[in-house]
């Protein structure tokens, strides 16, 4: 009966209640919008960042990623590989051989990068084949190498032409061997633009002589947001000699950009509720104002204060509640066309992102907990604040009320 009461009550002023429910359901929408922006953006960065190298997660052995030397590789085998593929959210494995070497050309000498890669594997991980600039993509049973154009440029190496890698093999002797370009790649990163060298894996091991040894399995995942599980079901199903690794754990300054950028979006959600806030508040304080004198008639009555006070918390209730549904409704549409049409920049800005290999591309995403956690906060600050009316009306000298 109260419910029914209060519903009836918020229509007797029809502006004061849709200004409050507007007020509300802007703030959701608000809210929703910008933290979907903000992880869909930050999705986004990840995607293109381990897609860039790394993979979502690595296995090494124990120590490499603090000595990356082939003191540190480790035997791959059957085993090994049929751990890591049946492990559930894995998508795709890639094993690569990694060693420092002197490349030269003619008597151009510069350090860099050879990864030894399962082609075909590599490319589903990091996308390599769309790297490709000139020339062609290598395969699996291939002798040939591929390059970075920046290395390429500082040897003055073309498609066709033969480099000469210099090394240190896994056994201590001097690896030395001349390949041929197939092709040369464009790396938004200009570290590994300028020093990165592929070559397939069973040609690198050959070249190091270390025959069926890696210094990495690279992961992709079905799920990122499963991250954790996945690494932990890795670990659990491969020997205690490999170590698992995580991008996080991999790119600790790119989580820490992520911390940063995400405590000044919750400064800014904090503003916005404060201000919504004083919004709710200030129409309370206004149907308080204007209701004081019939609610001391209800109290001279016989009507009880505490029967008053659940009525004016009910109508606050119907207000938040209808606010933050209607928000929610609002917010979804507007997250979907973020999500299909995402915010794109030109100009010279999407030059800056393009000459680091991202795609200036500012995504949504449809997370279903962002929807229901900002619903929920909006709403809890509307009932929270609905209590200072029931106070005040607990309060409420009847005589006093009726006078004004």
């Amino acid at each position: 009966m109260l419910s029914i009461l209060a519903w009836r009550n918020i229509w007797r002023n029809r502006n004061r209640s849709l200004i409050t429910m507007a007020s509300i359901a802007g703030a959701v929408m608000l809210s929703v919008v910008t933290t979907s922006l903000q992880k869909g953006v930050f999705d986004n960065l990840i995607r293109n960042l381990v897609s860039l190298y790394t993979g979502y997660v690595q296995v090494h052995g124990i120590g490499y990623w603090d000595e990356q030397t082939l003191d540190n590789s480790f035997e791959i085998n059957d085993s090994i590989r049929d751990a890591v593929s049946r492990t559930p959210g894995v998508t795709g494995v890639a094993a690569r051989l990694e060693a420092f070497a002197l490349a030269s050309a003619g008597e151009k000498t510069r350090g860099c990068l050879v990864v030894g890669i399962e082609p075909s594997g590599e490319d589903r991980l990091t996308r390599l084949q769309s790297k490709l600039e000139q020339g062609k993509f290598i395969a699996d049973s291939s002798s040939e190498a591929l390059v970075a154009e920046g290395l390429a440029a500082k040897l003055r190496l073309g498609v066709g032409d033969t480099l000469v890698l210099l090394s240190q093999g896994y056994y201590g002797s001097t690896a030395a061997g001349q390949y041929r370009i197939a092709g040369l790649l464009h790396f938004g990163s200009p570290d590994l633009n300028d020093r990165v060298c592929y070559l397939p894996l069973h040609v690198a091991q050959y070249w190091l002589d270390a025959p069926q040894r890696a210094t990495a399995l690279a992961i992709s995942l079905d799920d990122p947001r499963d991250l954790r599980q996945t690494q932990a079901a890795l670990r659990a199903g491969l020997p205690a000699t490999l170590e698992v690794m995580s991008w996080e754990e991999m790119m600790p300054e790119i989580v820490q950009h992520i911390k940063t950028d995400t405590v000044g979006m919750y400064i800014f959600i904090a503003v916005l509720y404060l201000l919504i806030s004083f919004g709710i508040f200030s129409t309370l304080l206004m149907m308080l104002s204007e209701r004081r004198r019939e609610f001391g008639m209800l109290v001279a009555l016989g009507m009880r204060k505490g029967k008053i006070a659940l009525m004016v918390l009910l109508e606050s209730v119907w207000l938040a509640l209808v606010g933050s549904l209607a928000g929610l409704l609002l917010s979804w549409p507007v997250v979907w066309y973020l999500t299909r049409y995402p915010i794109r920049v030109g100009g010279e800005f999407a030059k800056i992102y393009e000459r680091f290999g991202f795609e200036a591309v500012f995504p949504a995403t449809l997370y279903a907990p962002i929807f229901i956690e900002q619903t929920l906060v909006v709403l809890a600050v509307g009932l929270i604040l609905a209590f200072y009316p029931a106070v005040q009306i607990m309060r409420l000298n009847p005589v006093a009320a009726m006078r004004q």
